[in-house]
């Protein structure tokens, strides 16, 4: 049954049928059309309020429930719901994995149209929290409001607010007390910086009128032990600076490297910004298999450092390498795959657009002492051409790990060109994975394919994918 509206609709009992991409639970009205919802599982029985009609479909989501999942699990996090991330939390781990297997198998095979071998089970992740190794979180003088508050009469004193911004809401940051995805000493610290900052007196920052003194706040843990803060001022005031610094210092003496940026611009990103050592080193160190990596403050690593390690392995595992192999890695990054490949390969070229990331990579190469990887930069698509592979030699294995638009069609094409005997072919994206899969399957056989959960609580999902010459 359904009351119709000015345009929006509403459902009543209606079950929730599927998840679906971008962790959105799938429902079909009485009229057929699918109804993409953010606040149910798989299982429910709820009424439907629509907020946005497409052509093919609604968005909406559930405004009562008649009958709850048995795949639904009681979230642990106080901001569930409110927070941007975790969106699977309310759904048992064992069924977010199997949508998460779900759903790269129906990308390669609706998307790629490839034929799969036998599926290799998801590799779940042995932690389900507590995993990240990098978190940001944003200053605001004007936090997010819940609804009891913004009906309370009560004037409210202090609406600053340290953690995450509102879904949607480039200007409203969520406070937060206690996250779930990085492990202490990450929620002392937060917790203890925006009360010594509160109490202090420091301004924080209001993004839409640019003011204030406080902007971002940047933690990085690692294996090894250390402990990397990095906090952004918006101007540069010495006295109040060296106040806050001091104290996370003092408070926090595992901290092994206290970075500051002062950045007056719009934006907060600090990769255009000088990043200023305050106390300790300017680094810290990840560990993978003896294999030292150095991690600044703008470097890029694995935010899971644990299925990271595992994630490398299958790719390793795919390359069955015997020790005469040159290896082409694609979009190396700091070169961590390259380094964790080299001693089964004779030779590793890796190729990156980002110039700091492949300073990073030569760093950790020499510190590593490994000697047959050599590291070239700039945009893929025009570097990895047939001059490239004249001077470098014909690779037998290329890896290739883009990011989540996948491959531009003119790298496909040269790796279609040099057709080395094998492909194996990282990704964080299925969707993208497939339409360039797709394009390689004249020539390639998918032979192996490995999903791997990076994110617990969340729908994203990795994809490893081993192609092998027909």
């Amino acid at each position: 049954m359904s009351r119709k509206k000015t345009r929006k609709q509403f459902f009543e009992n209606i079950e929730v049928l599927d998840a679906g991409a971008k962790g959105k639970s799938i429902a079909k009205a009485e009229n057929g059309k699918i109804i993409f919802l953010s606040n149910a599982v798989p299982g429910d029985v709820v009424d439907i309020q629509t907020l946005k009609k497409r052509k093919a479909y609604y968005e909406g989501k559930a405004t009562a429930f008649h009958k709850l999942s048995p795949k639904r699990a009681e979230p642990v996090c106080e901001h569930f719901g409110t927070c941007g991330g975790c969106k699977w939390q309310h759904m048992g781990y064992e069924h977010q994995l199997r949508y998460k297997q779900k759903e790269v198998i129906n990308n390669l095979t609706r998307i790629g149209h490839i034929e799969l071998p036998e599926i290799t089970p998801i590799l779940s992740s042995k932690k389900q929290y507590f995993y990240r190794n990098k978190m940001e979180f944003s200053f605001s003088d004007s936090r997010w409001l819940t609804q009891d508050e913004i009906q309370s009469s009560e004037e409210l004193d202090n609406k600053n607010a340290l953690g995450f911004h509102i879904p949607g809401m480039w200007d409203k940051i969520l406070d937060i007390n206690q996250c779930h995805l990085q492990a202490n000493p990450s929620n002392a610290i937060r917790n203890a910086v925006k009360q010594f900052a509160t109490e202090s007196g420091l301004a924080f920052f209001n993004t839409r009128n640019q003011t204030g003194f406080l902007r971002t706040m940047m933690i990085r843990t690692s294996t090894t032990g250390e402990v990397m803060v990095l906090i952004q001022f918006f101007k540069e005031d010495v006295a109040k600076r060296e106040l806050l610094l001091d104290y996370i210092a003092k408070q926090f003496p595992e901290i092994s490297s206290l970075l500051f940026v002062i950045n007056e611009k719009a934006n907060d990103t600090i990769y255009d910004q000088k990043v200023i050592c305050y106390k300790g080193k300017d680094h810290i160190y990840e560990e993978m298999e003896g294999l030292l990596f150095k991690i600044n403050a703008k470097s890029f690593y694995q935010t899971n450092s644990d299925q990271a390690y595992e994630l490398y392995k299958i790719a390793r595992n795919f390359a069955g390498l015997t020790g005469k192999e040159l290896v082409y890695d694609l979009y190396t990054g700091t070169g961590t795959i390259a380094q964790f490949v080299a001693k089964e390969a004779e030779k590793v070229i890796g190729v990156e657009a980002v110039p700091d990331a492949i300073t990073a990579a030569k760093e950790n190469a020499q510190l590593n002492n490994i000697t047959n990887v050599e590291f070239f930069v700039g945009d893929m698509k025009k570097v990895f051409n047939k001059e490239f592979i004249a001077a470098h030699g014909k690779p037998d294995v290329i890896i290739t790990d883009p990011p989540r638009d996948g491959m531009h069609k003119d790298v496909v094409q040269q790796i279609l060109n040099i057709a080395p005997k094998k492909v194996v072919y990282v990704s964080c994206n299925s969707a993208t994975q497939a339409r360039d899969l797709a394009l390689m399957d004249n020539m390639y056989k998918v032979t192996r394919t490995q999903a791997v959960d990076m994110f617990p609580q969340t729908f994203h999902v990795e994809n490893v994918v081993l192609l092998e010459r027909r």
